[in-house]
């Protein structure tokens, strides 16, 4: 255990020179996404492949530098999902992708050993081979702060933390740096909060570090329930103790002892490492009682939720962490005055404590350079959907969509024309291709009807059908609802109602405007932020794709072709040839004829199954 200043500083500088005598690295990709594909089968088998060649592998840091040792080591998310599992090569950058255990052999005596790059390996576009991972248009479109060290440094080792000069900015605030000036140099740096509605981050430590109460405690939302989002996860698996500085820096600021987590219990991986993270931590006297003999005490806990939606809103995050149903409470008094334990309460992301020590280390100015002035530094985005290249990306607030989806994006996938952008999950809105330039920081998409939310870009294409897209989110927002309040208890599954009537082909006149009042109603008088914003997916998708409500409605017919209750049937009698193949396979009797004359469909018994499309030899059976 380091009990001063100068323990800690020895200590970091022992550790850098252990990184230092690894001449090569290995950097297996361990986040979820990877390790589904089976990226730790691969890190066994190079482990097993090095250890019976007799190669010096390195799979911990130690305090004793390894002469001429290759490091192995699981990292977190590299981002590059899609390409999964991804293996890192150091000091080269190189990247390999899709790796397989069968390709564990050749890394080695190829690689590792003979210092050759595997091509077969290598990312590749267009004819052309990406060896290094900065070269990749997916890497090299982003700006990767927050992001920095996943893929790059051992997960689970706080030696590989403090060797790349962790926890110095802690080190700074606690020494070198009072409760205001920490205050004050957050709120100079005008660090919005990332956990969607971007209020100023040092404006509610200055509120909480101006209230007179015995207990005060910092909180770090790490729920993420967000269809789509997995940009928290992230950081909590592939860079733990990034979090924990920004939050024991926090507790500094504004006078508090005790750190909450709540993980959501779905991320257990994420919880394993803020465990061992917390436990790696405490057995260094960096948390607990007098910390490196200044007189700051901070202890860390870990509670997990079930998964409630609801519980991403402030108040019901702090009830559920006291033991009771995760519900909102009305407001005021707010959390910074009467939060967890009836106690003023710091509430945070995951990112936006990940920020803090960099505006801690490099300053103000640095921080105040990336991104708008109102909006500064970078935001974690999940890129899925319809794109080519899906994962976790980091971009400076106020770039384009354009930018994030034809160029780290790589465009629509399969040729596909650009239709919409959800962002913000369900209680986000739709971007259009109107909206392409759009700079996306807060305050650009607020006045466009839609909102960062937590992060998560859900790329549509032309095959789309809006409708149904505003029915998904909406059945996933009533599901959702606690119940507390009526306007969204009742009002989400009344307009949940009109939704699925509408996509089933039996839309009314006047379903539209209804819709547009109830979320009118919803928005202006629900309880909580999960309420007010249920509606804006249907809002924006009545804005943008108004045409594809209405096509449902009065013509019951579907533009794309997705909506299988809208589907029509007809044999062409200029191809039907009379052998009643399509009548002998329908499950209904609803085709009859005479053999050898055109069939025809009783488009009232038709169940639009499509049975008689694949029994016909002749493709007569179309879909109108």
């Amino acid at each position: 255990m380091i009990k001063t200043r100068e323990e800690l500083r020895k200590l970091r500088e022992i550790y850098a020179a252990s990184l230092g005598e690894e001449d090569k690295k290995i950097l297996i990709c361990a986040g979820t996404g990877c390790i589904s594909s089976g990226s730790l089968e691969i890190y066994d088998e190079l482990k097993k492949i090095m250890e019976e060649r007799g190669i010096n592998v390195a799979v911990e840091l130690r305090e004793e530098p390894h002469e001429h040792s290759v490091g192995l080591k699981k990292s977190g998310c590299h981002g590059f999902c899609e390409m999964g599992p991804l293996v890192r090569i150091e000091p080269q950058g190189w990247l390999y992708v899709k790796v397989k255990p069968e390709d564990c052999s050749e890394i080695i005596e190829k690689t590792i050993v003979g210092g050759e790059h595997i091509a077969r390996l290598a990312y590749a576009k267009n004819g052309e081979i990406y060896k290094k991972q900065g070269e990749i248009p997916f890497y090299k479109k982003q700006t990767r702060h927050v992001l920095e060290h996943c893929g790059h440094i051992d997960a689970t080792s706080i030696k590989e933390y403090l060797a790349i000069g962790g926890y110095s900015a802690f080190e700074r605030a606690l020494f070198d740096m009072n409760g205001d000036e920490i205050v004050g140099m957050i709120e100079e740096s005008n660090l919005r909060g990332r956990g969607g509605g971007g209020f100023p981050t040092g404006r509610k430590w200055s509120q909480v570090k101006r209230q007179n109460a015995e207990h005060k405690y910092i909180v770090c939302n790490g729920d993420e329930g967000d269809p789509g989002a997995f940009m928290d996860r992230s950081i909590m698996e592939g860079d733990p103790h990034r979090m924990l500085e920004g939050m024991m820096i926090a507790g500094l600021a504004c006078g508090a002892q005790n750190g909450y987590i709540y993980v959501r219990a779905e991320y257990p991986m994420a919880v394993s490492r803020l465990r061992t993270a917390i436990a790696q931590a405490e057995e260094l006297g960096l948390l607990g009682g007098d910390i490196l003999g200044s007189g700051f005490s901070f202890r860390m806990h870990i509670n997990r939720g079930a998964g409630a939606f609801v519980c991403g809103e402030g108040s019901a995050l702090t009830a559920s962490i006291e033991g009771k149903r995760g519900m909102p409470r009305v407001k005021p008094p707010r959390t910074v005055e009467h939060g967890l334990f009836d106690s003023p309460t710091v509430l945070n992301n995951v990112e936006t404590f990940a920020n803090v020590p960099l505006i801690i280390n490099k300053g103000v100015a640095w921080y105040k350079t990336l991104g708008p002035e109102k909006s500064p530094g970078t935001k974690a985005f999940a890129l899925t959907g319809n794109i080519e290249n899906t994962g976790l990306i980091e971009v400076p607030m106020g770039t384009t969509l354009r930018e994030i989806v034809f160029e780290v994006g790589g465009g629509m996938r399969g040729g596909a024309d650009f239709k919409a952008v959800q962002i913000g999950g369900p209680s986000g809105g739709c971007l259009t291709v109107k909206d392409l330039d759009l700079p996306l920081d807060f305050d650009s998409l607020k006045a466009a009807g839609a909102m960062i939310g937590s992060g998560g870009l859900v790329v549509m294409d032309s095959r789309t059908y809006m409708v149904e897209v505003a029915r998904f989110f909406m059945n996933f927002t009533q599901n959702e609802s606690c119940g507390k309040c009526v306007p969204c208890r009742g009002g989400t599954k009344q307009m949940l109602a009109i939704l699925e009537r509408i996509v089933a082909g039996e839309g009314r006149e006047g379903d539209i405007d209804l819709l547009l009042e109830l979320a009118d109603m919803i928005s202006h008088t629900a309880l909580c932020g999960l309420g007010k914003t249920a509606a804006l997916p249907v809002v924006s998708t009545i804005k943008n794709f108004r045409e594809e409500y209405e096509a449902h409605i009065s013509k019951k017919y579907c533009p794309v072709g997705a909506c299988a209750k809208l589907k029509s049937f007809e044999i062409d009698p200029a191809l039907c040839k009379g052998c009643s193949k399509c009548a002998r396979g329908c499950p209904v009797e609803a085709i009859c004829g005479k053999i050898k004359e055109p069939f025809t469909i009783d488009k009232e018994k038709c169940i639009k199954c499509g049975a008689c499309v694949t029994a016909c030899p002749f493709h007569a059976v179309k879909e109108v």
